[in-house]
């Protein structure tokens, strides 16, 4: 294994980053992608896609200088053509997040971004160490979101040194919901509540799910076409979808836990503790109570929808509801995710953003997004 020297830089604070002006000159960022998984081999190929645009259109470089997988990882000082070919490289290293954040950030004062595609709780815990160390971090890592409230503090404050956090794709993969709770409250408005349907599998179910055929056939279906998880409880459980509206209530400043979310779970408790394959054999189970949920939507003239709440005493929800026919979310489209921001300028009318919410393309469109984002606000190189 051909090897070169990552020197082992320490961690000192940038000063704030300059805007650019428009004309001035090439802007360069130093890349590292942390998880080539789906979402973020997805990622890569927009980047090397984009990368002739980029620097034709907008005078940017974006330099991938290396990627890091579970055990292993690649830099370009050993394969100066990693940006074609990372997943097929034969020089690699051994996992080291820090000696990886550290090549990714040099000892040439460059700007550099890491992207964090693992899902790894572990990898988020480096992230206030990386930013106050003057490195960007974007990511649709929901663990450093929606974790420990302290850690999420600890974020926030390491970012006052001018590296910049973005995780746009936390919440609804490519749509622009975090950036538009953003803009609504940079422009001075208040938060009143949020509503949202944040599956795009329990969306799916909910849409098919009307007595033609029974819940459990339904999600067999949503599972040989890969819209669950491999394990459909993890859907079921509405825990991803709460640690997404954790996710929004922090960033309107409410410091909302994961456990001050009341979450339903579609998983009885008899179901919830067993092997996978045991679950899927016995996902019959399921029916009884998701058919009488549905006899009582439609008594009540209504229709069931999956729906996440939280409302202005920061009480947040999450589970099964009945919604009047007349609602928005009762006109939604099979996997489509729908956020209604209430507010105090979207009072009577909320705001509402809709659209697909899942899927490693839309997903790594939006971290794509938000590091374009950052690379706009940076100075140029000389």
């Amino acid at each position: 294994m051909i090897t070169c020297a990552i020197e082992q830089v320490p961690h000192p604070s940038l000063p704030p980053l300059a805007m650019p002006r428009a004309g001035t000159g090439r802007r360069t960022l130093a890349v590292g992608v942390i998880g080539p998984g789906r979402v973020g081999s997805a990622l890569l190929e927009q980047l090397r896609a984009a990368q002739p645009r980029l620097a034709r259109d907008h005078a940017l470089e974006l330099k991938l200088c290396g990627v890091v997988a579970s055990k292993r990882m690649w830099l370009d000082c050993d394969d100066a053509e990693l940006n074609g070919r990372h997943g097929g490289a034969q020089i690699w290293r051994p996992n080291d997040l820090d000696a990886f954040a550290a090549h990714v950030h040099g000892n040439d004062d460059r700007h550099a971004l890491l992207v964090d595609c693992s899902a790894s709780d572990a990898v988020a815990t480096h992230y206030p160490r990386w930013l106050a160390a003057g490195l960007h971090v974007v990511t649709p890592n929901k663990l450093a979101g929606s974790g420990p409230l302290e850690r999420w503090q600890a974020i926030r404050a390491a970012c006052t040194g001018g590296a910049r956090f973005r995780y746009e794709a936390t919440v609804c993969a490519g749509l622009p919901v975090v950036q538009t709770l953003r803009d609504l409250l940079d422009t001075g408005d208040e938060l009143l509540g949020i509503e949202g349907m944040f599956s795009g599998t329990l969306a799916w179910l909910c849409n098919r799910h009307d007595g033609s055929q029974p819940f459990s056939a339904l999600l067999r279906e949503a599972h040989a076409l890969g819209y669950t998880e491999p394990d459909p409880r993890e859907d079921l459980s509405g825990l991803d979808v709460a640690r997404k509206l954790v996710i929004l209530a922090r960033e309107a400043g409410w410091p909302l836990s994961l456990e001050q979310v009341a979450v339903e779970s579609l998983v009885p408790p008899a179901l919830a503790a067993l092997p996978p394959d045991e679950f899927m054999r016995r996902l019959d189970e399921l029916d009884p109570p998701l058919a009488a949920k549905l006899a009582t939507a439609r008594a009540e003239g209504g229709v069931l929808r999956h729906v996440a709440r939280l409302d202005r005493h920061g009480r947040a929800s999450v589970r099964l509801a009945v919604l009047p026919a007349t609602h928005a979310f009762a006109h939604s489209r099979l996997t489509d995710n729908v956020v209604q921001f209430t507010t105090r300028r979207y009072c009577d009318n909320p705001l509402q953003v809709q659209g697909p919410g899942a899927g490693p393309e839309v997903t790594a469109a939006g971290v794509f997004a938000d590091l374009l984002r950052i690379a706009e606000s940076l100075g140029v190189q000389a």
